[in-house]
């Protein structure tokens, strides 16, 4: 199930209406959960770092041992077209996406050389860049490169973010602020996090655990353009608990206030603003 509208898939060398299957029963994907994907998003008629997520989602098929089948610059090229079949100013999601097909003998290792490709743009407004989330602690942590994918964007990771969510929404928040396995934090459930402390602002040092997204890195390129001091560190739970300021970022948002963390709260917000603006000032030089 989508959960956006006016669905259109590239698949097979060409474009198709709607959200059609593109998955066998038997396919490695499926069943062995060998695949991985990429965001990127069209709003406002930009598409901020479209090329680098093309990019890394043929750098997470590699770590995830497929095979990537599409050139970077041909991917865009694709996604562009795609994109152009839509109405002015509509804001759309992006989703290439690479899936095995064949095992090895023994059905558990993906075969190389044979892989799926499908690209699927969905309608999905921009969320209100004033709606601030809520943040508590979660049981469930972030896993090390040792015993999963953590250097690439896999659905097979997903599940465990699911239930970092689940366990934060039941609990009556939005989301959850997630450690890694020594108990420093590394992101939340769905996108990366950041602080601000005394007029600077901090995020969890990238340590193999956790994705360091592309929107974070654009973030901290501009926000160090403009003379702000970014620092990646290591934090807790009471660093966040003695910040001024917190907010996620991530290509779905671009920047997610957070108005609170279990019982502490975030009133004043200016630095959180001043992301945003920064970034969107930026994202003019993206046209589509």
């Amino acid at each position: 199930m989508s959960f956006g509208k006016n669905i259109r898939t590239y698949f097979e060398g060409q474009w198709h209406e709607g959200d059609i299957p593109v998955m066998r029963a038997a396919d490695h994907g499926i069943w062995q959960g060998s695949s991985v994907f990429d965001g990127a998003r069209l709003f406002d008629g930009l598409v901020p770092d479209l090329e680098a997520h093309c990019a890394r989602v043929n750098r997470s098929a590699e770590a995830l041992m497929i095979t990537p089948s599409i050139e970077t610059g041909a991917m865009v090229e694709i996604a562009r077209e795609g994109l152009r079949k839509y109405a002015q100013g509509a804001a759309v999601y992006v989703r290439p996406m690479y899936w095995a097909i064949n095992g090895s003998e023994l059905g558990v290792a993906p075969a190389p050389g044979v892989t799926g490709f499908a690209l699927c743009l969905e309608e999905v407004p921009m969320p209100d860049p004033d709606a601030a989330t809520t943040l508590t602690t979660t049981s469930f942590r972030r896993p090390v490169l040792a015993d999963n994918v953590c250097n690439a964007k896999a659905g097979c990771l997903y599940p465990n973010n699911a239930r970092m969510l689940v366990e934060a929404q039941r609990k009556g928040f939005g989301n959850a602020l997630v450690q890694d396995a020594m108990g420093n934090v590394a992101e939340t459930a769905t996108a990366n996090v950041w602080m601000v402390k005394d007029g600077e602002f901090f995020t969890p040092i990238a340590n193999g655990t956790f994705l360091a997204g592309l929107t974070r890195r654009r973030h901290m390129q501009n926000l160090r353009a403009a003379g702000y001091s970014v620092t990646e560190a290591v934090l807790t739970l009471d660093d966040f608990r003695a910040a001024d300021e917190v907010f996620l970022t991530g290509n779905f948002a671009k920047v997610t206030p957070v108005a609170q963390f279990d019982d502490v709260a975030y009133c004043a917000r200016p630095l959180t603003r001043k992301a945003r603006e920064i970034y969107m000032d930026w994202a003019l030089s993206s046209p589509l």
